[in-house]
């Protein structure tokens, strides 16, 4: 039986979007020095500043990654998920294939970039996924700080490395017991990774695939 993750024109659009995101390039980003780059990849208060630097990159999760998302999406059978950092849209469509393979759900995401959550949507309207997704532009420490809802089943954290954290403490209320958050590129953000891993927050953590942390809400 066909799902939408396994169909073959959905197969054709990610082929064509993963493709689309290796021949990006920054000249803005390229011809900055590395300890200038690390400087604002870590930095709390110039990450808008950063990103604007990548806005013409797609900074996708992998195609391994993609996949583990709609398997963790479908197996907990997640109706509401939340994202942080939109990008061009490749694994928020991962996340609401899953949603829509689940029967039904709400998909939130937030993206800085306006041209980005622009592509985004575009995307997810030619997949015909665009009905299970809000995108909300600007910086997710406030487009996510309200009207989330009650439950998050699903919580995917993709934007800027160095507000991890502060980005999880505005969902934080809002996981269920048992809610899966992933973080891709975590080595980038030490603070979260102190916070979820410590036995007396709440959680039960792993490293995963390299670059991903897998974490359960527990209580």
């Amino acid at each position: 039986m066909a799902t939408t993750m396994t169909s073959a024109a959905f197969v054709t659009l990610l082929d064509r979007l993963f493709q689309q995101a290796d021949m990006a390039a920054s000249p803005a980003w390229a011809g900055m020095p590395r300890a200038e780059r690390e400087r604002l990849m870590s930095s709390k208060t110039k990450y808008l500043d950063f990103y604007g630097y990548l806005k013409d990159l797609w900074l996708p999760v992998s195609r391994e990654t993609g996949v583990l998302l709609y398997m963790l999406a479908r197996s907990t059978q997640a109706h509401n998920i939340v994202e942080f950092g939109t990008s061009f849209g490749i694994s928020t469509l991962h996340l609401a294939a899953a949603l829509r393979d689940n029967g039904a759900g709400r998909l939130i995401t937030s993206e800085f970039e306006p041209t980005k959550a622009a592509q985004a949507y575009a995307h997810l309207k030619e997949a015909g996924l665009d009905d299970l997704v809000e995108i909300r532009q600007g910086d997710a420490l406030r487009t996510l700080a309200v009207n989330l809802p009650d439950t998050v089943d699903l919580l995917l954290l993709d934007g800027a490395k160095s507000i991890y954290l502060d980005v999880l403490a505005k969902v934080e209320s809002h996981l269920r017991p048992g809610a899966l958050i992933i973080a891709d590129n975590v080595d980038f953000s030490p603070d979260y990774l102190d916070y979820i891993r410590s036995p007396n927050n709440g959680y039960l953590s792993v490293p995963f695939a390299g670059d991903v942390e897998l974490s359960v809400r527990l209580q």
